[in-house]
């Protein structure tokens, strides 16, 4: 039960059974002392492991962690050969202890804590893990492992919001890829990532010829690769404006990609859709709803808590636009019940749905205020056309607001 290997167990086990810091602690124990066990700051109680252990329907072993005597080499085979939280848990464990070992073993060992974390959504702890990455990647001075760490730690950097550092890291590894004539995989996952920060960040003429190059690079090779070059171009399409177009790339990567190839990914790019459709000027509601049932039977077997996350998000979106302002207001009441995993650009946008909720329940002055902190924190991050959406939504609000005042009894001298 040694700290803070016990937190980090505890947090995945609640996160692998979607559950909230203040479902699990209940009336038993308060959430500020359950958040102070999560991060390692508090060490657990028999009694609190056992009522956790029953909340969480566990044994008391679960919690245990192995041996600190386990070596880096044994606890790396162990993750690398099996499935399961337990052997990741293991690797974790290992690597706390002092670092004497060979820096590629390490290098690798990160890499897959890395990938477990972005799979859970905590990019707190992903974004820790790459940038020790980065400096074993130098250490190492391998092309190939300063590529991929670069790329995985600029999609990770673009998801909290830090666009500036995402370009300038995704920047080098496209430049390095190029000169080190690197593999297609690294090329274009490089790509990709510098791709998604220029885009986020507004640069869309240098978003839109890298992504031209990378479907051009990517080609018919189908897989992997060619949906996630056919969404990049999907993305960059909608951000200029031309939703036909991206949705005809989107369209392209979910009719062609085959599920039994990659079952999260055939997931992810049906959520992607139904979001595209639901920012469609209509929202294309119907095609949204199809899209989103889709997602939730293969979630059923792949979800994670970021995932449920964003499915749960687009149905709050998708039951405003379909008018049903209570159920969009329950789907973010438990959105709200534990902390969010989402990405910077989908907290903002859940930020303006409830902003907009507010104002139809009649809560003008709260929802106004929202609107505009929401666009002002938008135009500083340099997201300008989520800056500008929020705008014109505020300018309709307004104009709304305007409408009914001059209509109602009084009219304009109200």
């Amino acid at each position: 039960m040694e700290q803070p290997l016990f937190g980090r167990r505890l947090k995945e086990l609640r996160l692998a059974r979607g559950l909230s810091q203040s479902s699990l602690a209940a009336d038993e124990i308060s959430t500020g002392y359950l958040s102070r066990l999560e991060s390692g700051r508090r060490q657990p109680t028999e009694r609190v492991v056992a009522y956790l252990a029953k909340q969480l329907d566990v044994d008391r072993g679960a919690f245990e962690v192995q041996s600190t005597n386990t070596s880096l080499a044994q606890a790396l085979s162990l993750a690398s050969s099996a499935d399961g939280t337990g052997s990741v848990e293991a690797l974790m464990a290992a690597l706390e202890q002092p670092d004497t070992g060979d820096p590629s073993l390490r290098w690798q060992a990160l890499w897959l804590v890395a990938r477990h974390w972005r799979q859970l959504g905590d990019r707190a702890e992903e974004l820790a893990c790459l940038k020790e990455l980065d400096s074993i990647a130098e250490e190492l001075d391998l092309p190939e492992l300063r590529c991929r760490g670069w790329a995985a730690l600029a999609r990770c950097l673009r998801s909290v919001g830090e666009v500036n550092q995402a370009i300038e890291v995704a920047s080098k590894a496209v430049q390095l890829a190029r000169e080190a004539q690197l593999s297609l995989p690294d090329t274009s996952a490089a790509l990709m990532a510098l791709v998604s920060a220029e885009a986020e960040e507004g640069r869309l003429p240098d978003a839109r010829a890298h992504v031209d190059e990378l479907v051009e690079l990517v080609g018919e090779s189908g897989g992997v690769l060619r949906a996630e070059a056919l969404w990049s171009a999907a993305t960059v399409r909608l951000r200029q404006g031309d939703q036909e177009a991206a949705r005809e790339y989107l369209e392209r990567a979910v009719e062609f990609f085959d599920s039994r190839t990659d079952l999260t990914l055939w997931a992810r790019l049906r959520l992607a859709a139904a979001s595209m459709y639901l920012q469609s000027s209509p929202p294309l509601v119907d095609r949204a709803a199809e899209r989103l049932r889709e997602a939730e039977v293969a979630l059923g077997f792949v979800g994670s808590p970021l995932l449920n996350q964003e499915l749960l998000t687009l149905r709050a979106h998708l039951a405003f636009e379909q008018g049903d302002h209570a159920q969009a207001r329950a789907h973010l009441a438990k959105l709200h019940e534990d902390e969010l995993w989402l990405t910077y650009r989908d907290r903002v946008r859940l930020g303006v749905l409830e902003g907009r909720l507010l104002i139809l329940e009649g809560d003008m002055q709260e929802g106004l205020r929202r609107l505009k902190e929401l666009g002002e924190e938008a135009r500083r991050a340099s997201n300008v056309d989520l800056a500008a959406e929020i705008w014109r939504l505020l300018s309709e609000a307004l104009e709304s607001a305007a409408e009914r005042v001059v209509s109602s009894p009084g009219g304009k001298d109200a």
